[in-house]
């Protein structure tokens, strides 16, 4: 997930144009293109919600389908355009899913996004670690990445990453 410093991971109106944020960080690490390919290629597949496809498609507009030819899952239970053949849409619950479909298949799943689904993934514990990107802003208000009720997990830090562009990588393990 990227968020904001206050944990923000869209503003109120669901844009995400502040992920352009610029700023320097003299002691980080630098990314290039090819290492940020090698690692999309380890992710063998995507699950996210119905809004973030929704989001996806739009931006794919402009920019292409992010994702690539990698198999994507869409949880949703309404009807969505399927625009790439690895596009799936689904309805059951979280553990049917991952036992009957994710577990055979897959060895890198990666939940895109949104807020909702990666809460419902870490509280059924179906995720074994979360990636948190920190950009460089406070934006005061906006959609939260932790929201409402949920339950208490413990985390060991596997890593910790400053980047060039002042964002922030963190790693952690979920204990189970």
């Amino acid at each position: 997930m990227v968020a904001s410093l206050d944990g923000m991971i869209a503003k109120p109106d669901n844009s995400i144009a502040w992920f352009d944020t610029k700023d320097y960080y003299e002691n980080g690490t630098e990314i290039t293109p090819q290492q940020a390919a090698d690692f999309l290629k380890t992710i063998d597949c995507y699950v996210m919600g119905a809004r973030t496809y929704e989001h996806a498609l739009e931006l794919s507009k402009n920019y292409g389908w992010a994702y690539g030819d990698t198999p994507t899952i869409v949880l949703t239970h309404r009807p969505l355009p399927a625009i790439k053949p690895g596009v799936q849409l689904y309805a059951g619950s979280l553990h049917a899913l991952v036992e009957e479909q994710l577990k055979p298949r897959y060895k890198n799943v990666w939940v895109a996004g949104g807020a909702i689904l990666a809460k419902n993934f870490i509280n059924e514990e179906l995720a074994d670690e979360i990636r948190l990107t920190i950009i460089p802003v406070v934006l005061g208000d906006g959609v939260p990445f932790f929201k409402g009720p949920g339950q208490e997990h413990l985390l060991h830090l596997l890593n910790v990453t400053p980047y060039k562009t002042g964002m922030v990588e963190l790693q952690y393990g979920i204990r189970k």
